[in-house]
């Protein structure tokens, strides 16, 4: 179905990063697979070719663009590939809407140009071991000195993606006493430098798929923050947290649409190759129906993404409709995944087949950026119950 949303402007992004993956992605990702994360060079050649700062406005160095179809781009790509960007999309799509919305100009000045350049990678720290989704039950703190300078930070973050990556990690704590009459508040967003003394990465965590993407464990014993690290004011960092959910939960979606259209394109080029019983396995019935389900879903779930992109380049895409996309397309994507995958046999269950890798890595997207049960329960207060 033929997509309303691009333009010219961005079949030319498309074939700069398609360009791009196959001569210098394609090539190292089994040494990525290995180490767990891209080497640091590579998101500098991110940000020499523009794609880190695309969002980022021009007197910071970057393209100034406003429509977020340039990071939807960037992951149909990376999936048509069957390679990963890292912790890219955390640094672009989760982590600028923060800076931009609630940084200072002063604030802007320090880290926008060098977010562009790659000289600065960013992670966003909420979850604590035993929180989960319960944002509001968070326990690291954050003290201000006596002569309001400084914080102190105290805790743990678990399941932070790109914090082996990250110099500057936008941390969520308490900045004032836990009142269980109003959970939300007291929470603030300190930047913390991982240089910082006292701030610690433990253990990287071994995951079932997304093995280019790095997911630690962060600490921090005392760790000294200058209090113009402060993002946005102290206190209101669920708000903050909240008004940026639609486009993470949409990034997920849209993430997982190029998914299943990535294996989709692998099986039907896999059946057409693979002989069963003196004929290609495309020839049989039972193939064609299934690539047939396969292609109705991903398609309904392309034109509500599209749809839900444009309403978000418009400032018009509400927290309930992002839900929606979420569920939606994360929901289809493990079913069509799955699909493809039994469509390759045996040889679906090995790595050196991209719809196997496919599989692992989608499955999380039903889990973070909120559960699809969490999903599920937006939806409802939304339909008035």
């Amino acid at each position: 179905m033929k997509r309303t949303i691009l333009g010219p402007e961005h079949d030319e992004f498309r074939l700069m990063v398609r360009d791009f993956i196959a001569r210098e992605v394609v090539p190292r990702r089994e040494k990525w697979d290995a180490l767990g994360r891209p080497d640091r060079d590579f998101f500098l050649r991110l940000g020499e070719l523009g794609i880190l700062g695309v969002q980022v406005p021009e007197e910071y160095g970057g393209a100034g663009e406003r429509s977020f179809v340039y990071s939807a781009i960037v992951f149909e790509e990376v999936a048509r590939a069957g390679v990963s960007f890292g912790s890219y999309t955390v640094h672009t799509c989760l982590i600028l809407p923060y800076l931009l919305e609630y940084g200072t100009a002063e604030q802007k000045r320090r880290w926008l140009p060098k977010f562009a350049t790659g000289e600065l990678m960013t992670a966003i720290a909420m979850t604590e071991p035993g929180t989960g989704s319960d944002l509001a039950n968070i326990a690291t703190s954050a003290r201000l000195s006596e002569d309001g300078s400084h914080y102190v930070v105290n805790g743990a973050k678990t399941f932070i993606t790109g914090g082996v990556t990250a110099d500057l990690v936008l941390t969520v704590c308490r900045t004032r006493p836990f009142d269980p009459e109003n959970r939300r508040a007291g929470l603030s967003i300190l930047c913390v430098p991982t240089d910082a003394a006292g701030f610690e990465v433990g253990r990287k965590l071994d995951k079932l798929g997304l093995h280019q993407q790095d997911t630690a464990e962060l600490s921090y014993s005392d760790v000294v923050v200058p209090a113009e690290n402060l993002l946005g004011e102290e206190g209101r960092a669920f708000e903050y947290l909240t008004h940026n959910l639609p486009q993470e939960r949409l990034s997920i979606a849209l993430n997982s649409v190029a998914q299943a259209e990535a294996a989709i394109a692998h099986a039907t080029a896999y059946i057409k190759e693979r002989t069963v019983f003196g004929r290609p396995v495309a020839a049989f019935q039972n193939s064609k129906f299934v690539i047939a389900e396969c292609v109705t879903e991903a398609t309904a779930a392309r034109v509500f993404a599209d749809r839900c992109l444009e309403l978000l380049d418009r400032g018009e895409l509400t927290g309930a409709e992002a839900a929606m996309a979420k569920l939606h397309c994360t929901e289809m994507a493990g079913r069509v995944i799955d699909k493809c995958l039994q469509l390759h046999g045996g040889y679906g269950y090995i790595t050196e087949y991209p719809v196997a890798r496919l599989y692992a890595d989608t499955r999380v997207t039903r889990i973070y950026g909120g559960t699809s049960e969490v999903m599920k329960t937006i939806v409802a207060k939304s339909a008035g119950l």
